[in-house]
């Protein structure tokens, strides 16, 4: 069975029910303690720097303090994560997202973004922009992300810069 999602900019998007239903499970929280941060910080390490030889010091960097972090728990269990800033004034920059490889495929991207797309309209931002890993454009497609602009390289991996509007 598959379902549809419409997105803010009123295209309709199809899940799987399995994959949606997961999404309704995980739990993903804003961060709120020290542990939560860590627990944050693990899955990026383990997904961006361990898995995707990302230099540990790009992947932690300035913004850190001033950017509100998600981390998705299944149980105890700390599944995924992203990072969420305020640039300039009205829009949000996505960034870090990160799911275990073991755990892909399951939703827990798709309830990650939910979560913060759902913060980021509290925070009254009227858009998000994100620098999308190549092969993770069509998720973000998916969620109504457009992508805008030609490929680049950061931290050596191809990326493409994405936008959505929450209005």
């Amino acid at each position: 069975m598959r379902l549809t999602h419409e997105t803010a900019l009123g295209r309709v998007v199809t899940l799987s029910s399995r994959r949606a239903e997961l999404a309704r499970m995980t739990d993903v929280r804003a961060v709120e303690s020290a542990d939560e941060r860590e627990d944050a910080f693990a899955v990026r390490r383990t997904v961006f720097v361990e898995e995707q030889d990302v230099d540990e010091e790009l992947e932690y960097d300035e913004y850190e303090e001033e950017s509100i972090h998600f981390v998705a728990y299944d149980g105890d269990e700390p599944i995924g994560a992203a990072r969420l800033r305020e640039p300039e004034p009205g829009l949000g920059k996505v960034e870090r997202v990160a799911v275990l490889e073991s755990r892909r495929g399951e939703g827990v991207g798709l309830a990650v973004m939910n979560a913060l797309e759902e913060r980021a309209r509290g925070e009254e931002l009227e858009s998000l922009k994100l620098h999308s890993q190549t092969h993770a454009a069509p998720f973000y497609g998916r969620l109504g992300y457009e992508r805008y602009g030609e490929v680049f390289e950061e931290a050596g991996i191809p990326h493409v810069k994405m936008r959505k509007s929450l209005e």
